[in-house]
């Protein structure tokens, strides 16, 4: 008779650092090797957004741990398959002084768990501390490992390098021409620099499941004097190349006219005239909101979009749907477009999105939108990052949808305005 495997001594006898994560990258679970490494106790760990836990090193501006581990953990998510991390610079807090880091490298594997109904239920994380032998290779002389450490960290290192080119090569030889086409029309059709001088707002973009990585939705942030600027999300209808094209001309389009007009309603007048002439952009939605952060206002348009959400810190949440058209190029003549204005406090947190977070086959619009206001009612003290990802997670996203699906989250707190 088969003995009872005990899987919770096995995970905290494991000698690799290991932790279980949730969709939305909360830590359910850290083994002792873990905590060993990271100074942390187990206790300090449970329940706590990863990237809370192990921000970037501000005194590091070239550090990109957090951004690299992050999109490893989305493929994962997004693919369902096992993503290998190659060596990287990861520093760490020092525990008892959060503001102070201590410099790290780490290889690392994330593993998808699936759970009864076969969509992934958690993520096993495994890292392996490689400081040393970068060390070793910096200075020519070990000077922290023990006995025999060095031989292994290497053997580990070679053997992950080695298993890292086996899998992309496989990548490329099933996926080469489709994924470079994919990839570089994503990042050149959704780069948006204007983001980068804002750390309170999120984005996420998760391509309809199956497709190429490409799809008809898209998001923007664009800076404007006076302590202002725009966010804003757009739908075009279908998916793939063609979508993705049309979504790149309007997209650009938008972004032109959000700095030469005055205000949303204009920006998506012309964006409607334009669209027009664009095949394939009947019936193209878009939203877009004005934040001026001198005043606390908000000023909205929308054009046949579903109404972003803002969330107040007491969990109560109010549409902005004061300012709907109909959607782009959707009347034969110019009409102007309405557009609305409303108020915001500090700690308010503003979401757009698109109708793939929302709809669900054979249900009514209404019964997405109850869904999505009572999980964002539950998120009211997380960060812009930790709330979209809590999103996805708890409305059973993380792994992807049957249609496109992209968010922007913003903290509109006295740090929001563009610097």
């Amino acid at each position: 008779m088969t003995p009872k495997i005990d899987y919770s001594g096995v995970f905290a006898a494991l000698p690799s650092p290991c932790l279980v994560l949730g969709t939305d990258l909360v830590i359910a679970d850290a083994n002792p090797a873990f905590c060993d490494v990271t100074g942390r106790s187990r206790a300090e760990l449970l329940g706590q957004y990863l990237f809370d836990v192990f921000p970037d090193n501000p005194a590091d501006p070239e550090g990109r741990g957090v951004a690299t581990l992050q999109a490893s953990l989305h493929r994962v998510l997004s693919s369902g398959q096992t993503d290998h991390m190659a060596l990287q610079k990861y520093d760490i807090p020092v525990p008892g002084s959060p503001e102070v880091f201590k410099e790290r490298w780490w290889t690392a594997i994330n593993v998808p768990v699936p759970g009864p109904d076969g969509k992934i239920a958690w993520i096993i994380h495994r890292s392996e501390d490689m400081t040393d032998v970068v060390r070793v290779r910096r200075t020519g002389h070990l000077a922290s490992a023990g006995p025999g450490r060095e031989a292994a960290m290497e053997a580990e290192l070679y053997a992950r390098a080695r298993q890292l080119q086996r899998l992309n090569e496989e990548l490329r030889q099933a996926h080469a021409r489709e994924r470079r086409i994919a990839v570089a029309l994503q990042e050149a059709m959704l780069h948006s620099p204007d983001l980068a001088r804002h750390p309170n707002i999120a984005v996420r973009y998760l391509p309809a499941t199956g497709s190429l990585n490409v799809c008809g939705d898209w998001y923007d942030a664009v800076d404007l004097p006076g302590d202002r600027f725009t966010v804003t999300v757009g739908d075009v209808v279908g998916h793939g190349l063609m979508a993705a094209t049309v979504m790149g001309r309007l997209r650009s389009a938008l972004s032109a006219a959000t700095r030469t007009v005055h205000g949303p309603a204009q920006a998506l007048e012309v964006l409607g005239l334009y669209a027009r002439s664009v095949e394939g952009a009947l019936a193209a939605t878009a939203v877009q909101v004005l934040v001026d952060c001198r005043s606390h206002l908000l000023i909205y348009s929308s054009a046949g979009h579903l109404p972003p959400i803002l969330l107040h810190p007491d969990g109560s949440c109010r549409l902005l749907d004061q300012a709907t058209d109909p959607p782009l190029g959707a009347r034969p003549e110019h009409v102007p477009r309405p557009q609305a204005n409303t108020t915001y406090t500090s700690d308010d947190t503003l979401v757009l999105y698109t109708d793939g977070l929302i709809e669900r086959r054979g249900e009514d619009i209404d019964a997405g939108l109850a869904r999505l206001t009572s999980t964002l009612a539950t998120c009211t003290e997380f960060g812009a990052e930790h709330l979209a990802d809590a999103l996805l997670s708890r409305l059973g996203l993380a792994g992807g949808a049957d249609d496109d699906i992209a968010i922007v989250v913003v903290r509109l707190d006295r740090t929001t305005r563009p610097y």
